[in-house]
Parts: C-alpha cells; sequence; structure tokens
C-alpha cells in the first residue's frame, strides 16, 4: 500500500495542476472569443452641437476587416446664434423668451454612410480611431412661436393672451413673456432636403462586443425651401453644426 502513496500523490497534484490551468485559461479565452471579429452592430447616442442637441440611433455591418456599412436616425434642434433670451422688466413675474424668434427648428435625418477603421484596439483594451461619412434626407421642421401679449384696457387690469408672434404689433413693453411648448404643433412646416456629415470616432474599453465611443465632427444641412428663424433677417437654405457625441451599442453575429 505505501508503494501506491507516491503515484496517489503524484495523480492528485497532476489533477490540481490542470484544474488550476484550466481555470487560468478561461478568461483567456473568453477574452479570444471577445475579441474576434463580429459582424453586426448597433448604438445609442446623445450629442451636444454648436447650435443645439440631438438623439440618434445606428445600426450597421462589417463590409470587410477595417470598413463598415452603417445606416443612422437622427433628431436635433437648431437655435439660431442670434438667439438671446429676454424678460419684460415691467412685471415682476413674466416669463422669458426669445426676443424676434418666428420659429422654432428642428431636423429629422436618416442616412447611409461608411466608417473606416484606422487602427484596432489591442485584446487589452484602448482606443479604436476611425473616420466616417454619411449623407441622405433631411426634415426641416418648423414650429411657430407663441407669446403671451399684453392688451391694455380701461379697466385696472390688463388682459393677456396666448398669439403666434408676429414683429409688426409684438414689441417688448407688450409681450409678457414665452407662450406653452406645445401651443403651435398643428401648425408645423416641413422642409425635405438632404444632409452631408465627417468625423472622427473614437472607441474606448476592453471589451470588443461593448460599443463605448466618442465622435466629433461636421454636418451640413441643406433645405430648397428657406426656413426663418429670426424676424428681419434673411431665411436659411444651408445649415453647418459642429457636433460632439457620445454612443454606447453592442456588437454581435447573426
Amino acid at each position: 500500500m505505501r508503494k501506491f502513496i507516491p503515484a496517489i500523490f503524484l495523480c492528485m497534484l497532476g489533477f490540481f495542476s490542470i484544474s488550476c490551468y484550466a481555470q487560468e485559461e478561461t478568461p483567456a479565452l473568453s477574452d479570444t472569443l471577445d475579441n474576434v471579429l463580429l459582424e453586426r452592430q448597433w448604438s445609442l447616442g446623445v450629442h451636444i452641437n454648436s447650435n443645439g442637441w440631438g438623439l440618434k440611433l445606428r445600426e450597421g455591418r462589417n463590409l470587410a476587416a477595417l470598413k463598415q456599412f452603417m445606416w443612422e436616425i437622427e433628431f436635433t434642434t437648431y437655435k439660431s446664434a442670434k438667439e438671446v433670451r429676454t424678460i419684460n422688466p415691467y412685471y415682476s413675474d413674466s416669463k422669458s423668451y426669445i426676443y424676434g424668434k418666428l420659429n422654432s427648428v428642428y431636423f429629422l435625418r436618416g442616412g447611409i454612410g461608411f466608417q473606416h477603421i484606422l487602427n484596432r484596439k489591442p485584446y487589452w483594451g484602448g482606443v479604436q480611431l476611425s473616420y466616417l461619412y454619411y449623407g441622405g434626407l433631411s426634415i426641416g421642421i418648423t414650429k411657430p412661436i407663441y407669446l403671451f401679449i399684453i392688451h391694455s384696457t380701461n379697466n385696472t387690469d390688463d388682459q393677456v393672451t396666448e398669439e403666434r408672434y408676429n414683429p409688426e404689433i409684438h414689441f417688448l413693453d407688450n409681450i409678457y413673456g414665452r407662450g406653452a411648448f406645445l401651443t403651435g404643433i398643428l401648425n408645423l412646416d416641413f422642409h425635405p432636403g438632404l444632409y452631408a456629415k465627417g468625423g472622427l470616432d473614437f472607441e474606448f474599453g476592453i471589451r470588443n462586443r461593448a460599443i463605448k465611443a466618442l465622435e466629433i465632427g461636421a454636418i451640413l444641412d441643406y433645405s430648397p425651401i428657406p426656413i426663418a428663424i429670426m424676424a428681419y433677417n434673411p431665411k436659411q437654405s444651408f445649415f453647418l453644426t459642429a457636433y460632439l457625441s457620445v454612443s454606447f451599442g453592442k456588437r454581435y453575429n447573426k
């Protein structure tokens, strides 16, 4: 029996060695599987730009190891650089508003594009850099501005009514403040057009399946039907904005 003790000890030692080796290999194997080339991806993002903010959804697939085909949908606000918020100083409870603003402007974009990867992240993590370009349809949406207007009467109290802003009859002294946000929602106008986008994408993190990206770039919207934003200013057909966005998403195979 004693002569089998060394053999039993060696067998037990070998078993524990194999077990430990297998436990150590599991994370490495998982990391290897995670960093293989995955065919498809989607992401959700929020972006701020030089004239507002917005949301976006992207989905796409790999055309090659370093080239991706993508489609996207975006919704964003647009503000004129000449917008200045003010109040009526003659009323202590007046609401702030933007004097001279005719319409609130939004853009709904839908398009396709390509992303070219300049360098992939190493397996231990890092930054993946890509350049991208997109283009497609852009719909400018305008909602007229409504304000609360003061009407003086012979009585002690003035009357306040909500009216669509008219720069010919509404002035600093008779504007009480901004109207309700939903007022004018039934008077939307639509301005179909086109857009083009270019930028750089910086993807961070260790896991290849999880997308965490920072993107910077510029967007140009074109509307053949000019849009009026501010009173006594020319209507615009071109809208150029710089943007910074943050996105989160996932890569996967079919």
